[in-house]
């Protein structure tokens, strides 16, 4: 188990009149008290966790005999320093919650989502989390819209309503997709707590241990860790330029798949683009052996240039593509307001899901949001962001061209978040988001997007979240922390590999 994710945003108080070992020792005390770290753990080497803390080996070796002496770990020589089991339960919680728990993924990245969305260390620059950046969230408009309208809403609308939904936002929701081309009405449509809510639904709802799930690799880690936990048996289809048809179909003929999940426009991580051709392939191959699709398009409405081609559900000819949208992305994401558009067989069914779980979604935010697609201000917001995020992308591309290109390869997104990089020298993306932790810089490595082992050497930058001062200095870093990590590799000296600092 690798603890340093639990380890790396905590910074030490210098001038703190506390020892720093001290501080060292109470922070992973905490985390074994709180069962993060259970009882066999194995905790970082003296070395690595003097390095993990930018201390002395000395003040490392102190911490850990301070553990030792307060019964909290024990130490094995030439094997390392362990978790010691819980000699009185009671001393740590009345309940002995952990006893209690089901279980849980044992995947290292099982909290990944929480990690990309908790406070960095000062300084740190996070081009981790896929956000939009809170200076650009419409807040005045919405603000304005509440003040203006609150007096006119009926009461009842702040009560209990529908679990599928504040009937005038799905009413508003079917009005957008229609001008998308994809027909809709109000029965088509379950308003969400988010799209990754939409996810879970339809894991709970179409899929049982041991069922087959089709996903690209890399994709979206939340859809992973969403058809993991559900217990599915993952099929890859590995990234190319080209969406690989003919092995979907040998899945589907040898597997028989329960869905297929693909994210064809601007696609997270990689940011590619499924052309037209390819999404009508896509569509024909599914009809024929009644393939359920689900298309999450977050990003869709971010284009920088070209309009994407039309979205599969547009194209659905057979009822079995689920569409999955959000407000998050474009809006903010706070308003928790996601959607799903799929056939009314299948909204009803989600919606007896969904009630076990929340009984209906904000209400407040459904309503902010249906005034603000109803009075016609979504058209200008987007215009607002597409054109700063444009400014930011291409101010991220020329620094990474000038800076960065001989260390890594890249292609210049047309629309969406992310850059996706690749390191041309030896070493791995997690060595060099270690390196890159001391340069108050974070991104997330590739092996956070595959469902299997694969060769890591690949990393994802998110260009939305900081404005064009911020991005250069963290290309900078960037920069700076290549050129570090190629002469450590090339003087044999390359930092540990299972790094994964919370950011």
């Amino acid at each position: 188990m690798d603890i340093s994710k639990y380890l790396n945003s905590t910074e030490l108080d210098t001038s703190n009149k506390q020892p720093l070992y001290l501080q060292i020792s109470l922070l992973i005390a905490d985390k074994i008290q709180k069962q993060i770290l259970p009882s066999g753990t194995k905790l970082p080497p003296e070395r690595e966790l003097a390095d993990l803390f930018a201390v002395s080996r000395t003040t490392a070796i102190n911490a850990y005999r301070k553990l030792e002496q307060q019964g909290l770990v024990w130490t094995k020589v030439g094997s390392g320093t362990y978790v010691a089991q819980a000699r009185d339960l009671e001393s740590l919680s009345e309940v002995p919650w952990p006893q209690l728990f089901t279980a849980y993924p044992q995947n290292p990245l099982a909290s990944i989502l929480r990690d990309l969305v908790s406070t960095n260390a000062p300084g740190t620059i996070s081009l981790a989390a896929g956000m939009p950046d809170p200076a650009l969230y419409p807040l005045e408009t919405f603000t304005e819209l509440f003040n203006h309208n609150i007096g006119t809403v009926p009461p009842a609308d702040f009560g209990h309503i529908p679990t599928e939904g504040y009937y005038p936002l799905r009413r508003a929701i079917a009005a957008m997709l229609s001008e998308k081309g994809i027909p809709a009405s109000t029965e088509n449509i379950l308003t969400l707590s988010g799209s990754q809510q939409g996810i879970y639904l339809l894991s709970k709802v179409l899929l049982e241990p041991g069922d087959y799930v089709v996903m690209e690799t890399p994709t979206f880690i939340g859809a992973i860790q969403v058809f993991q936990a559900a217990g599915a048996r993952i099929l890859s289809l590995p990234y190319s330029e080209k969406f690989s048809i003919e092995l979907l179909e040998d899945f589907l003929i040898r597997y028989r798949p329960k869905l297929l999940y693909i994210i064809p426009t601007y696609q997270n991580p990689t940011g590619r683009v499924m052309p037209e051709q390819e999404r009508k392939d896509l569509v024909k191959l599914a009809k024929r052996h009644r393939l359920v699709i689900v298309e999450d398009d977050p990003y869709s409405d971010l284009c920088y240039g070209e309009q994407p081609p039309q979205a599969l559900k547009a194209m659905d000819s057979y009822g079995g593509v689920v569409y999955l949208g959000t407000f998050s992305k474009i809006l903010f994401p706070g308003l928790r307001t996601g959607y799903l558009a799929g056939p009314p067989v299948l909204i009803n069914r989600l919606a007896l899901e969904k009630q076990f779980i929340d009984l209906h979604s904000s209400n407040i935010a459904q309503w902010l949001v249906t005034m603000f697609l109803n009075e016609g201000k979504l058209a200008e917001h987007l215009t607002k962001v597409r054109r700063e995020y444009k400014k930011r992308r291409d101010t991220m591309a020329k620094a990474l061209l000038r800076l960065c290109v001989k260390d890594i390869d890249f292609k210049v997104p047309e629309g969406g978040f992310y850059f996706w990089c690749k390191l041309k020298q030896a070493g791995t993306s997690q060595q060099l988001l270690q390196a890159a932790a001391k340069n108050r810089i974070s991104f997330v490595p590739s092996e956070a997007f595959h469902t299997m082992p694969t060769p890591d050497n690949e990393f994802r930058l998110c260009f939305t979240t900081h404005n064009e001062t911020v991005l250069l200095e963290s290309v900078q870093r960037l920069a700076k922390t290549l050129t570090q990590i190629t002469k450590k590799i090339k003087d044999n000296d390359a930092p540990p590999s299972s790094v994964w600092p919370i950011i």
